[in-house]
């Protein structure tokens, strides 16, 4: 092949173009006035998703690429190799935007004639490739991730710290918790509150550790890959603390935050009804004014940890007058730990579970309310109307976040599918020595990096102030996939033994599978970022 770095920045220019071509096409359809008309994106959702997809996969090689200029070794070569050829290729083909639904030029009304030097790196994903990447894998397979990530020395000792921390308390211990669906212990619920987790980036003057966004993805990216579970109770303080840091009152952050960063609260997110879904606009759980204090009823779906945490940040109607997000107000609602015989001890709450496949750690609630009572100083920021508003603004954290807890996932996918195909005899050889096996290993990979990049270029740019809803999107709606795709694939390497509810890949197919549906499912994730682009 020839120089692959000069080859890349043609490429890169070359796609930028074709996603512009696309965004115009687009745009004469949907938005012959300038700006986006509702129903015509409606009637176009197919192409819009389309163009959502398209510039994921622009901006998730333009961030591969990047990386892949300091790409020195065999792995990571490899890995530069085979991505950008796969992807360019469905760019070209056809992107899966799920196992039946795929983005083709077509539904854009264009077309691509790649040049020469994208068609070289198409043809780089050959059978050689991916079986000598698969080999390196097999090599170095007790290494913390497959191929060098390019963050800083700091970010890879927190990964090292948090990976053996993992591995000690997490790894030999998450089956067993979800099979038997069990709350994650308070045990190591403590000692993630020593280690800082759920004041990770809160500030230092407010009893945090005050560290950075892509810090945080590292922690994620770690603990997730031991059990989702444990990496999402670090998401619950966080969106909590982006809601008090970005909404509250000077008082509100004095009070609330250190106690947030210090595990003494736990909190919750109590946003979803049950006829609602992704439309937070169309909220009914009202809250009356009452004296100095105001009382919530109604009813709430989907609450992760909701028994035993200590408040809930919860969204409700404050102006009865009103059917959209501008009523809305966010509450810091204080509440009684439960336990297992009395979950919802509080007065004015009650509540019950929601069984579900995976993502058990924590499990799921159904809350109602009659006549809660909030003290009036826990009304977010001191003003009514506010609530959606400071929403949307932890949502760039929670989707970089959530992100994380996707790679962590297809980690962990990958590292159970290796080692299963290493040990696992079949003909008289292990079963990594099957090309179709030896290629899904070394897709995995692959694909982690190209989602890891993306995700760690939407926390630098969070990091550094820019407005990143767009990059956080793109990097949670890629992410989701490839650890779908990694499960989904790791547990066919296990055969009818991963069908088994004994062996651990069965409990990764059944927690990536959230990934794709909370803090935006896939389609709706698709359509905001296609306004985005739009708009």
């Amino acid at each position: 092949m020839k120089d692959m770095q000069s080859q890349t920045a043609v490429v890169l220019t070359e796609i930028q173009e074709l996603q512009s071509r696309a965004t115009d096409a687009l745009r004469a359809r949907v938005a012959p006035n300038g700006r986006p008309d509702a129903e015509a994106l409606e009637v176009h959702q197919h192409a819009a998703h389309a163009l959502s997809w398209l510039a994921t996969y622009v901006e998730a090689l333009t961030q591969f690429g990047a990386w892949a200029e300091t790409a020195t070794g065999e792995t990571e070569q490899l890995i530069a190799q085979i991505g950008f050829g796969e992807y360019l290729t469905q760019i070209l083909g056809g992107i899966p935007m799920s196992q039946t639904e795929f983005a083709r030029l077509s539904d854009l009304d264009i077309d691509w004639q790649p040049s020469d030097a994208a068609r070289d790196l198409m043809a780089g994903n050959t059978p050689d490739a991916r079986a000598r990447l698969a080999a390196l894998i097999a090599d170095n397979r007790g290494s913390a991730t497959f191929g060098k990530t390019g963050l800083d020395e700091d970010l890879e000792m927190i990964r090292d710290q948090f990976r053996r921390w993992t591995d000690d308390k997490v790894v030999p211990y998450a089956h067993e918790w979800h099979l038997k669906d069990e709350l994650i212990p308070l045990e190591i619920i403590n000692e993630l509150a020593e280690l800082g987790v759920f004041g990770l980036t809160i500030p230092e003057n407010l009893g945090g550790l005050g560290m950075s966004k892509a810090a945080m993805v590292v922690v994620s990216e770690e603990l997730s890959r031991g059990y989702i579970g444990v990496g999402s109770l670090g998401t619950r303080s966080e969106i909590a603390a982006e809601l008090i840091l970005g909404g509250g009152t000077d008082e509100q952050k004095a009070h609330w935050l250190p106690k947030l960063a210090s595990g003494e609260i736990l909190p919750t997110a109590v946003f979803t009804e049950p006829n609602t879904g992704s439309d937070l606009g169309s909220l009914r759980t009202r809250a009356v004014k009452d004296g100095d204090s105001w009382k919530v009823t109604g009813n709430k779906t989907w609450i992760t940890h909701a028994a035993r945490t200590h408040i809930m940040t919860l969204l409700a109607r404050t102006d009865p007058d009103t059917t959209d997000y501008r009523g809305l107000s966010m509450f810091i609602a204080e509440k009684t730990p439960g336990t297992d015989e009395n979950p919802f001890p509080t007065p004015g709450m009650t509540g019950g579970e929601i069984e579900v496949l995976g993502y058990r750690g924590m499990k799921e609630y159904e809350l109602a309310f009659d006549g809660l009572v909030v003290k009036g100083e826990n009304l977010l920021g001191g003003q009514t109307g506010q609530g959606f508003k400071q929403l949307m603004q932890t949502f760039e954290s929670a989707r970089i976040q959530t992100a994380a807890r996707a790679i962590g996932v297809a980690q962990n996918a990958l590292e159970l599918g290796l080692q299963y195909a290493l040990d696992r005899k079949q003909f008289g050889k292990s079963l990594i020595a099957f090309p179709r096996v030896a290629d899904k290993l070394a897709m995995m990979a692959v694909e982690i990096m190209i989602a890891r990049q993306l995700t760690y270029f939407s926390a630098r740019e969070k990091d550094q102030g820019h407005r990143c809803d767009l990059e956080a999107g793109m990097a949670k709606l890629l992410g989701a996939r490839v650890a779908w795709a990694n499960a989904d694939n790791a547990l066919q390497i296990h055969g009818g033994n991963g069908f088994a509810l004994e062996y651990q890949i069965s409990r990764v197919l059944c927690d990536a599978r959230i990934l794709n549906i909370f803090e935006g499912a896939a389609e709706i994730q698709a359509q905001v970022i296609a306004r985005r682009l739009l708009g």
